[in-house]
Protein backbone atom coordinates (compact mmCIF):
# COMPACT_ATOMS: atom_id res chain seq x y z
CA UNK A 1 0.00 0.00 0.00
CA UNK A 2 1.07 3.56 -0.62
CA UNK A 3 0.79 6.17 2.05
CA UNK A 4 -1.21 8.91 1.70
CA UNK A 5 0.50 12.53 2.56
CA UNK A 6 -1.69 12.79 5.52
CA UNK A 7 0.20 9.73 7.41
CA UNK A 8 3.00 12.59 7.50
CA UNK A 9 0.97 15.22 8.89
CA UNK A 10 -1.29 13.56 11.18
CA UNK A 11 -0.89 11.71 14.33
CA UNK A 12 -3.65 9.31 14.01
CA UNK A 13 -3.16 7.75 17.60
CA UNK A 14 -3.38 11.04 19.16
CA UNK A 15 -6.36 11.41 16.84
CA UNK A 16 -8.04 7.60 18.84
CA UNK A 17 -6.18 8.63 22.14
CA UNK A 18 -4.42 5.92 22.83
CA UNK A 19 -0.10 5.40 22.95
CA UNK A 20 1.85 4.55 20.02
CA UNK A 21 2.60 1.33 21.79
CA UNK A 22 -1.24 0.43 22.77
CA UNK A 23 -1.97 -2.90 21.83
CA UNK A 24 -4.21 -3.84 19.08
CA UNK A 25 -7.09 -4.56 21.29
CA UNK A 26 -6.87 -0.79 22.91
CA UNK A 27 -6.86 0.90 19.22
CA UNK A 28 -9.94 -0.66 18.41
CA UNK A 29 -11.86 -0.27 21.87
CA UNK A 30 -10.68 3.31 21.63
CA UNK A 31 -12.19 3.74 18.11
CA UNK A 32 -15.45 2.40 18.88
CA UNK A 33 -15.72 4.77 21.69
CA UNK A 34 -14.56 7.97 19.66
CA UNK A 35 -16.64 6.33 16.48
CA UNK A 36 -20.00 6.03 19.21
CA UNK A 37 -19.54 9.60 20.35
CA UNK A 38 -19.25 11.46 16.98
CA UNK A 39 -21.59 9.33 14.77
CA UNK A 40 -23.08 11.28 12.33
CA UNK A 41 -26.95 9.47 13.59
CA UNK A 42 -26.23 10.63 17.15
CA UNK A 43 -25.13 14.41 16.28
CA UNK A 44 -27.45 15.15 13.27
CA UNK A 45 -25.98 18.86 11.57
CA UNK A 46 -22.70 18.77 14.12
CA UNK A 47 -19.98 19.56 11.50
CA UNK A 48 -17.54 19.20 14.30
CA UNK A 49 -18.59 15.62 15.24
CA UNK A 50 -18.69 14.73 11.60
CA UNK A 51 -14.88 15.73 10.71
CA UNK A 52 -13.99 13.95 14.08
CA UNK A 53 -15.72 10.59 13.21
CA UNK A 54 -13.94 10.83 9.58
CA UNK A 55 -10.68 11.49 11.52
CA UNK A 56 -10.97 8.41 13.64
CA UNK A 57 -12.65 6.07 10.70
CA UNK A 58 -9.01 7.00 8.66
CA UNK A 59 -6.54 6.63 11.82
CA UNK A 60 -8.34 3.16 12.83
CA UNK A 61 -7.94 2.27 9.12
CA UNK A 62 -4.74 2.64 9.05
CA UNK A 63 -3.13 1.19 12.79
CA UNK A 64 -5.92 -0.90 12.83
CA UNK A 65 -4.21 -3.31 9.98
CA UNK A 66 -0.65 -4.70 11.56
CA UNK A 67 0.78 -4.19 8.07
CA UNK A 68 -0.46 -0.32 7.92
CA UNK A 69 0.65 0.20 11.05
CA UNK A 70 4.02 -1.04 10.59
CA UNK A 71 3.93 1.15 7.26
CA UNK A 72 2.54 4.18 9.20
CA UNK A 73 5.16 3.65 11.81
CA UNK A 74 8.35 3.33 9.92
CA UNK A 75 7.20 6.94 8.10
CA UNK A 76 6.52 8.64 11.12
CA UNK A 77 10.02 7.40 12.69
CA UNK A 78 11.84 9.11 10.22
CA UNK A 79 11.02 12.57 12.08
CA UNK A 80 13.14 15.52 11.61
CA UNK A 81 14.93 13.52 9.19
CA UNK A 82 12.40 13.95 6.56
CA UNK A 83 10.19 16.84 7.49
CA UNK A 84 12.38 19.31 8.02
CA UNK A 85 14.88 19.17 5.05
CA UNK A 86 14.23 22.48 3.56
CA UNK A 87 10.73 21.83 1.47
CA UNK A 88 8.87 23.79 3.42
CA UNK A 89 6.75 23.34 7.16
CA UNK A 90 6.13 19.64 7.19
CA UNK A 91 7.55 18.91 3.84
CA UNK A 92 10.17 16.37 2.59
CA UNK A 93 13.29 16.66 0.62
CA UNK A 94 14.02 13.85 -1.69
CA UNK A 95 18.06 13.22 -3.44
CA UNK A 96 16.76 12.10 -7.14
CA UNK A 97 18.93 9.12 -7.62
CA UNK A 98 21.10 9.49 -4.18
CA UNK A 99 20.37 6.49 -2.38
CA UNK A 100 23.85 6.12 -0.42
CA UNK A 101 22.71 8.19 2.24
CA UNK A 102 21.88 7.19 5.91
CA UNK A 103 18.78 5.00 6.47
CA UNK A 104 18.53 4.29 2.68
CA UNK A 105 15.62 6.91 1.92
CA UNK A 106 15.73 6.35 -1.52
CA UNK A 107 14.89 2.80 -0.57
CA UNK A 108 12.18 3.67 1.57
CA UNK A 109 10.63 6.38 -0.23
CA UNK A 110 10.87 4.40 -3.69
CA UNK A 111 9.45 1.52 -2.17
CA UNK A 112 6.44 3.22 -0.22
CA UNK A 113 5.52 5.34 -3.82
CA UNK A 114 5.94 2.42 -6.59
CA UNK A 115 9.29 3.75 -7.53
CA UNK A 116 11.36 0.39 -7.11
CA UNK A 117 8.50 -2.16 -6.22
CA UNK A 118 10.80 -4.99 -7.87
CA UNK A 119 13.37 -4.68 -4.35
CA UNK A 120 15.53 -2.92 -2.63
CA UNK A 121 17.74 -1.05 -5.14
CA UNK A 122 20.91 -1.94 -3.34
CA UNK A 123 22.35 -3.09 -6.69
CA UNK A 124 23.89 0.14 -8.02
CA UNK A 125 27.13 1.03 -8.02
CA UNK A 126 28.28 1.76 -5.05
CA UNK A 127 31.26 3.55 -5.72
CA UNK A 128 29.91 6.57 -5.97
CA UNK A 129 25.97 8.19 -6.30
CA UNK A 130 24.22 7.42 -9.38
CA UNK A 131 23.35 11.16 -9.84
CA UNK A 132 27.29 11.98 -10.56
CA UNK A 133 27.16 14.02 -7.10
CA UNK A 134 30.37 13.30 -4.91
CA UNK A 135 32.83 11.20 -4.67
CA UNK A 136 32.89 7.84 -7.25
CA UNK A 137 34.77 4.91 -7.05
CA UNK A 138 36.96 3.91 -10.21
CA UNK A 139 35.58 1.40 -12.26
CA UNK A 140 37.08 -2.23 -11.87
CA UNK A 141 39.82 -3.19 -15.09
CA UNK A 142 39.79 -6.38 -16.03
CA UNK A 143 43.02 -8.25 -17.58
CA UNK A 144 43.77 -11.82 -18.40
CA UNK A 145 47.49 -13.71 -17.36
CA UNK A 146 48.31 -17.43 -19.05
CA UNK A 147 50.53 -19.09 -15.76
CA UNK A 148 52.74 -22.17 -15.92
CA UNK A 149 51.49 -24.64 -14.30
CA UNK A 150 54.98 -24.95 -11.91
CA UNK A 151 54.55 -20.96 -10.94
CA UNK A 152 50.90 -21.11 -10.48
CA UNK A 153 51.84 -24.03 -7.79
CA UNK A 154 54.76 -22.38 -6.31
CA UNK A 155 53.48 -18.35 -7.03
CA UNK A 156 55.41 -15.30 -8.34
CA UNK A 157 55.67 -12.39 -8.85
CA UNK A 158 55.44 -11.14 -12.70
CA UNK A 159 54.24 -7.62 -14.60
CA UNK A 160 51.01 -6.62 -16.07
CA UNK A 161 51.40 -4.46 -19.06
CA UNK A 162 48.18 -3.18 -19.94
CA UNK A 163 46.40 0.10 -21.60
CA UNK A 164 43.81 1.78 -19.01
CA UNK A 165 42.38 4.59 -17.64
CA UNK A 166 44.32 6.60 -15.36
CA UNK A 167 44.98 9.88 -13.51
CA UNK A 168 45.96 12.92 -16.00
CA UNK A 169 49.64 13.29 -15.91
CA UNK A 170 48.96 16.72 -17.04
CA UNK A 171 46.84 17.86 -14.41
CA UNK A 172 47.20 15.32 -12.12
CA UNK A 173 43.24 14.45 -11.85
CA UNK A 174 41.87 17.95 -11.91
CA UNK A 175 41.04 17.96 -15.30
CA UNK A 176 41.42 21.87 -15.45
CA UNK A 177 44.97 23.32 -17.18
CA UNK A 178 47.96 23.38 -15.21
CA UNK A 179 48.31 26.62 -13.68
CA UNK A 180 44.26 27.02 -13.57
CA UNK A 181 41.95 25.81 -11.04
CA UNK A 182 38.33 24.56 -11.43
CA UNK A 183 35.61 26.97 -9.33
CA UNK A 184 32.90 26.27 -7.61
CA UNK A 185 29.65 26.17 -9.41
CA UNK A 186 27.38 29.28 -8.61
CA UNK A 187 24.31 27.61 -9.47
CA UNK A 188 24.55 25.34 -7.06
CA UNK A 189 27.06 26.39 -4.86
CA UNK A 190 29.14 23.74 -4.90
CA UNK A 191 26.52 20.68 -3.72
CA UNK A 192 26.15 19.30 -7.23
CA UNK A 193 22.46 19.38 -6.54
CA UNK A 194 19.97 21.64 -7.08
CA UNK A 195 16.35 21.99 -5.35
CA UNK A 196 12.69 22.12 -7.18
CA UNK A 197 10.07 23.03 -4.36
CA UNK A 198 6.58 21.97 -4.91
CA UNK A 199 4.82 22.52 -1.99
CA UNK A 200 4.37 19.62 0.28
CA UNK A 201 7.86 18.23 -1.50
CA UNK A 202 10.87 19.04 -2.11
CA UNK A 203 12.49 17.67 -4.93
CA UNK A 204 16.81 17.75 -5.59
CA UNK A 205 18.18 16.91 -8.92
CA UNK A 206 21.93 17.23 -10.64
CA UNK A 207 22.92 20.68 -11.07
CA UNK A 208 22.53 21.30 -15.10
CA UNK A 209 25.39 23.99 -15.21
CA UNK A 210 28.07 21.47 -13.65
CA UNK A 211 26.26 18.26 -14.25
CA UNK A 212 26.61 16.93 -10.62
CA UNK A 213 30.20 18.05 -10.02
CA UNK A 214 30.25 21.29 -8.13
CA UNK A 215 32.51 23.02 -9.99
CA UNK A 216 32.89 24.25 -13.64
CA UNK A 217 36.12 23.69 -15.36
CA UNK A 218 36.37 26.89 -17.32
CA UNK A 219 40.25 25.85 -18.69
CA UNK A 220 40.02 22.42 -19.92
CA UNK A 221 43.33 20.23 -19.32
CA UNK A 222 44.35 19.92 -23.23
CA UNK A 223 45.55 16.23 -22.46
CA UNK A 224 42.29 14.78 -21.19
CA UNK A 225 40.17 17.30 -21.85
CA UNK A 226 38.72 18.27 -19.02
CA UNK A 227 38.04 14.81 -17.60
CA UNK A 228 41.10 14.26 -14.94
CA UNK A 229 41.59 10.58 -17.01
CA UNK A 230 43.70 9.71 -19.83
CA UNK A 231 44.43 6.31 -21.59
CA UNK A 232 47.92 5.07 -21.33
CA UNK A 233 50.00 2.09 -20.87
CA UNK A 234 50.84 0.66 -17.37
CA UNK A 235 53.37 -1.92 -15.97
CA UNK A 236 51.62 -3.06 -12.93
CA UNK A 237 53.54 -5.32 -10.73
CA UNK A 238 51.41 -8.51 -9.71
CA UNK A 239 52.17 -10.90 -6.90
CA UNK A 240 50.62 -14.44 -7.78
CA UNK A 241 50.30 -15.97 -4.98
CA UNK A 242 51.19 -20.37 -4.37
CA UNK A 243 48.45 -22.41 -5.41
CA UNK A 244 46.14 -20.90 -7.73
CA UNK A 245 43.59 -22.24 -9.85
CA UNK A 246 42.69 -22.31 -13.59
CA UNK A 247 40.10 -19.75 -13.80
CA UNK A 248 40.57 -18.00 -10.90
CA UNK A 249 40.67 -14.16 -10.24
CA UNK A 250 43.14 -12.24 -8.36
CA UNK A 251 41.72 -8.70 -6.89
CA UNK A 252 44.63 -6.29 -6.88
CA UNK A 253 43.44 -3.61 -4.53
CA UNK A 254 43.73 0.30 -6.25
CA UNK A 255 45.16 -0.76 -9.47
CA UNK A 256 41.88 -0.06 -11.31
CA UNK A 257 40.68 3.13 -12.93
CA UNK A 258 40.79 6.43 -11.02
CA UNK A 259 37.79 7.86 -9.15
CA UNK A 260 35.94 10.78 -10.03
CA UNK A 261 35.81 13.91 -7.45
CA UNK A 262 38.20 12.96 -5.26
CA UNK A 263 36.93 8.82 -5.16
CA UNK A 264 39.33 6.19 -4.01
CA UNK A 265 40.75 4.09 -7.47
CA UNK A 266 38.95 1.01 -8.52
CA UNK A 267 40.66 -2.73 -8.51
CA UNK A 268 41.83 -4.31 -11.44
CA UNK A 269 40.87 -8.50 -11.56
CA UNK A 270 43.17 -10.80 -12.68
CA UNK A 271 41.55 -13.66 -14.74
CA UNK A 272 44.25 -16.65 -14.52
CA UNK A 273 44.81 -19.87 -17.24
CA UNK A 274 47.09 -22.07 -16.37
CA UNK A 275 48.83 -24.15 -18.32
CA UNK A 276 49.11 -27.48 -18.52
CA UNK A 277 51.95 -29.43 -17.87
CA UNK A 278 53.47 -32.44 -19.34
CA UNK A 279 54.28 -34.32 -16.18
CA UNK A 280 51.65 -33.39 -13.35
CA UNK A 281 48.07 -32.73 -13.14
CA UNK A 282 46.02 -31.93 -9.91
CA UNK A 283 43.43 -32.67 -8.19
CA UNK A 284 42.23 -30.14 -5.32
CA UNK A 285 45.21 -29.49 -3.09
CA UNK A 286 46.68 -33.02 -4.88
CA UNK A 287 49.61 -33.32 -6.92
CA UNK A 288 49.25 -36.06 -9.65
CA UNK A 289 51.55 -38.36 -11.38
CA UNK A 290 51.91 -41.44 -13.48
CA UNK A 291 55.11 -43.48 -13.20
CA UNK A 292 56.36 -46.40 -15.16
CA UNK A 293 57.49 -49.23 -13.59
CA UNK A 294 58.68 -52.64 -14.92
CA UNK A 295 57.54 -56.13 -14.54
CA UNK A 296 59.80 -57.31 -12.47
CA UNK A 297 59.23 -53.92 -10.22
CA UNK A 298 55.61 -54.71 -10.12
CA UNK A 299 56.38 -58.62 -9.29
CA UNK A 300 58.81 -58.19 -6.56
CA UNK A 301 58.36 -55.22 -5.47
CA UNK A 302 60.87 -52.62 -4.07
CA UNK A 303 62.08 -48.89 -4.36
CA UNK A 304 61.03 -46.55 -7.03
CA UNK A 305 61.52 -42.85 -7.85
CA UNK A 306 59.22 -40.93 -8.21
CA UNK A 307 59.69 -36.93 -9.36
CA UNK A 308 58.01 -34.20 -7.30
CA UNK A 309 57.37 -30.64 -8.10
CA UNK A 310 60.23 -28.77 -5.91
CA UNK A 311 62.12 -30.86 -4.22
CA UNK A 312 63.58 -33.16 -6.57
CA UNK A 313 62.78 -37.20 -6.90
CA UNK A 314 61.42 -39.11 -3.55
CA UNK A 315 61.43 -42.80 -2.89
CA UNK A 316 58.62 -44.81 -2.49
CA UNK A 317 58.12 -48.33 -1.73
CA UNK A 318 55.86 -50.19 -3.65
CA UNK A 319 54.58 -53.52 -2.34
CA UNK A 320 55.49 -56.81 -3.95
CA UNK A 321 52.38 -58.56 -6.84
CA UNK A 322 51.62 -54.20 -6.74
CA UNK A 323 48.93 -53.67 -10.05
CA UNK A 324 49.26 -51.88 -13.19
CA UNK A 325 47.15 -48.47 -12.43
CA UNK A 326 47.50 -49.32 -8.48
CA UNK A 327 47.33 -45.25 -7.05
CA UNK A 328 49.90 -44.71 -4.08
CA UNK A 329 50.16 -41.51 -1.78
CA UNK A 330 53.84 -39.16 -1.01
CA UNK A 331 52.79 -37.24 2.36
CA UNK A 332 52.87 -33.52 2.19
CA UNK A 333 54.26 -33.24 -1.50
CA UNK A 334 51.62 -32.28 -3.06
CA UNK A 335 50.02 -28.10 -3.32
CA UNK A 336 51.35 -25.70 -0.34
CA UNK A 337 48.61 -22.70 -0.14
CA UNK A 338 48.14 -20.25 2.58
CA UNK A 339 44.67 -19.49 3.82
CA UNK A 340 43.22 -17.69 6.90
CA UNK A 341 43.31 -20.61 9.33
CA UNK A 342 46.85 -21.15 8.51
CA UNK A 343 48.75 -23.53 5.88
CA UNK A 344 47.20 -26.03 3.97
CA UNK A 345 49.65 -28.92 1.72
CA UNK A 346 48.41 -31.35 -0.05
CA UNK A 347 49.73 -34.88 -1.27
CA UNK A 348 51.33 -36.47 -4.23
CA UNK A 349 49.29 -39.20 -5.52
CA UNK A 350 51.28 -41.75 -7.50
CA UNK A 351 49.70 -44.00 -10.11
CA UNK A 352 51.88 -46.83 -11.56
CA UNK A 353 52.09 -48.02 -15.32
CA UNK A 354 53.67 -51.35 -15.57
CA UNK A 355 55.59 -51.13 -18.97
CA UNK A 356 56.11 -54.16 -21.08
CA UNK A 357 58.98 -54.40 -23.31
CA UNK A 358 58.40 -54.34 -27.37
CA UNK A 359 61.28 -56.75 -27.95
CA UNK A 360 62.86 -59.33 -25.75
CA UNK A 361 66.69 -60.65 -25.63
CA UNK A 362 67.42 -64.34 -25.38
CA UNK A 363 68.15 -63.94 -21.85
CA UNK A 364 65.32 -61.73 -21.15
CA UNK A 365 62.74 -64.51 -23.42
CA UNK A 366 64.38 -67.64 -21.77
CA UNK A 367 63.70 -65.78 -17.94
CA UNK A 368 60.01 -65.15 -19.23
CA UNK A 369 59.51 -68.52 -20.49
CA UNK A 370 61.41 -70.05 -17.61
CA UNK A 371 58.53 -67.94 -15.35
CA UNK A 372 56.06 -69.19 -17.75
CA UNK A 373 56.99 -73.02 -17.52
CA UNK A 374 57.28 -72.42 -13.76
CA UNK A 375 53.50 -71.09 -13.28
CA UNK A 376 52.40 -73.62 -15.29
CA UNK A 377 53.82 -76.46 -13.38
CA UNK A 378 52.52 -74.57 -9.88
CA UNK A 379 49.11 -74.14 -11.05
CA UNK A 380 48.99 -78.36 -12.20
CA UNK A 381 50.02 -78.80 -8.25
CA UNK A 382 47.67 -77.39 -6.61
CA UNK A 383 44.89 -78.58 -9.48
Amino acid sequence: MSPQREWFEKDYYAILGVPKDASPKDIKKAYRKVAGESHPDKNPGNVVAEEKFKAASAAYDVVGDATKRAEYDEVRSMGPVGRNGGGGPGGFRFNVGDNGGSGDLGDIFGSMFGGNRGGTGRGRNRGGSSAGVGPQRGADIEAHLSVAFEDAIAGMETSLFLTSDAQCSGCSGSGAQPGTAPKVCQNCSGRGVVDDNQGFFAMSSPCGSCQGNGVIIEHKCATCRGTGVEKRPRDVKARIPAGVKDGQTIRLKGRGAPGRNGGVTGDLLVRLKVLPDARFGRNGDDLTVTVPISFDQAALGGDIDVPTMRSGPVKLRIKPGTQSGSRHRVKDKGIERSTKSGSIRGHLIVTVDVTVPMELNDAQRAAVEAFAAATMASGEEAS
